[in-house]
């Protein structure tokens, strides 16, 4: 299993749409923490995006998997940034 973060990229005018769907999107969310999919999560302070932390198989089920969220379906996310991470020190580090 490898960990791969994960940048969302929000357009400025999509806030209502997110405001919309961010029920089901932290569902979805919850769901895959309590799977262990999910590391941790959040939206970045200016509300430009947000970061994620994932464990994946790969990018192939890595992308399979972020297509799933309720942001992606409802077409919230303007671009996305994912790179395989190797956590050295702190709370993820005994993971790899």
């Amino acid at each position: 299993m490898s960990i791969f973060a994960v940048e969302y990229v929000y357009d400025a005018d999509s806030a209502p749409l997110r405001d919309e769907h961010r029920p089901a999107h932290r569902e979805w969310l919850a769901g895959l923490a309590e799977q262990g999919r999910l590391l941790t999560s959040g939206p970045f302070t200016d509300g430009a995006g947000a970061l994620l932390i994932f464990t994946a198989e790969d990018e192939a089920d890595l992308s399979s998997l972020v297509m799933q969220d309720p942001f992606a379906a409802a077409g919230a996310i303007s671009g996305m940034k994912t790179t395989e991470w190797t956590p050295v020190i702190g709370a993820f580090a005994d993971l790899v």
